[in-house]
């Protein structure tokens, strides 16, 4: 198991928790979603797994085979290592093209003969359908092209566990589908991967197993997510 959380609870800060009592748990080559309402705790729970907010009460906490709960902060960075992590807002680094971007990622990651590195960036951008953009600057690259070359990215150590937090959300709906489209085959080579999102079309399009982040509390509801979403939506209207 990749990932594995038992009794969990997750903080921003030291008084509250956001999620309490979190059941989590990931096998390779899963893919699984985090939906819910803004707030609910989904980018909480992808921050705890790589370790930008701690967990302090588990009686489980691993993640590809550390206990998070006791790691040591100078341990951190070599978790991450292990981990591919995509954000919403890209954040490629602006002064650097395409190949740079990787380029510095492979460097700060131990590798050393440039032979290897560029017969990799030139791997995972073929993968990713960007290899005739390696010369570009992210600015002169489309919402969708950017977060190709981010997804490149996450994959560069060939992580087990791929973490996307809202990879979707600041894309066209057709770009949006060709993003998980990618993120679906690459689950399909033994990588999981773990990804929040409001776009119930894209959960409907393209199943995978269901989470929600719903009152401070996190449930596998992958048989009556939309029962959920219904029930939300009704709440909401009754609001007005």
């Amino acid at each position: 198991m990749l990932i594995d959380y038992k009794k969990v609870s997750i903080y921003q800060t030291n008084e509250k928790p956001v999620l309490c009592n979190v059941d989590f748990h990931v096998d390779e080559g899963e893919f699984i979603y985090i939906i819910g309402r803004v707030g609910s705790g989904k980018s909480t729970l992808l921050k705890s797994i790589y370790l930008e907010l701690d967990v302090e009460d588990a009686e489980c906490a691993i993640v590809n085979g550390h206990d998070i709960k006791n790691l040591k902060r100078k341990h951190i960075p070599a978790l991450r290592r292990e981990l591919g992590i995509i954000f919403q807002d890209f954040q490629l680094l602006s002064d650097r093209t395409v190949y740079k971007n990787l380029y510095f990622v492979l460097r700060a990651t131990g590798w050393k003969k440039k032979d290897d590195i560029d017969k990799r960036i030139t791997e995972v951008l073929a993968d990713v359908g960007m290899l005739e953009k390696a010369g570009k600057y992210p600015h002169e690259l489309s919402g969708g092209e950017q977060q190709r070359v981010a997804i490149a990215r996450a994959i560069l150590n060939n992580p087990k566990i791929i973490i996307a937090d809202e990879p979707t959300g600041n894309l066209d709906p057709e770009t949006a589908d060709n993003i998980i489209q990618l993120l679906r085959q690459i689950s399909q080579t033994g990588t999981a991967v773990v990804m929040s999102t409001h776009n119930m079309v894209l959960v409907n399009k393209y199943p995978g197993i269901v989470y929600c982040c719903k009152n401070g509390s996190l449930k596998e509801v992958t048989q009556d997510y939309n029962e959920i979403i219904i029930d939300d939506e009704e709440a909401e209207q009754a609001q007005q």
